[in-house]
């Protein structure tokens, strides 16, 4: 277990659900990943990611999957692309990420509570 923080310190991260509308391959990344492009509803609008998912995820399989991400991170350039949020997700037994996700639907940009 790591140091505990106050639920004020909690409630600072703002984690949101949204919609993967467009992903496509990475291929100037270093180790393998995707661009996501990600609509959190109109308040936050859609936002950019950069994810090490390919493990578990075809491009093609992503496009309407809800997804979990912090979005009051500062941006943060991966190579040529600027990564706007951070994409949520679990290592697995071997390490590959697996998508942390709502398990019903919920509107873009419901936050995590």
């Amino acid at each position: 277990m790591t140091n505990q923080i106050s639920f004020d310190d909690f409630l600072k991260v703002d984690i949101r659900a949204g919609t993967v509308i467009e992903a496509t391959s990475f291929p100037e990344a270093r180790k393998p990943a995707y661009k996501l492009k990600i609509d959190f509803g109109p308040d936050i609008g859609v936002k950019r990611s950069s994810a090490q998912i390919t493990v578990h995820y075809a491009l093609d399989d992503l496009v309407g999957t809800q997804i979990a991400a912090v979005v009051n991170f500062p941006p943060r350039q991966i190579g040529p692309f600027m990564s706007e949020v951070l994409t949520l997700g679990f290592a697995d037994a071997k390490g590959d990420i697996v998508l942390l996700r709502p398990g019903r639907g919920v509107p873009n940009g419901s936050r995590m509570s």
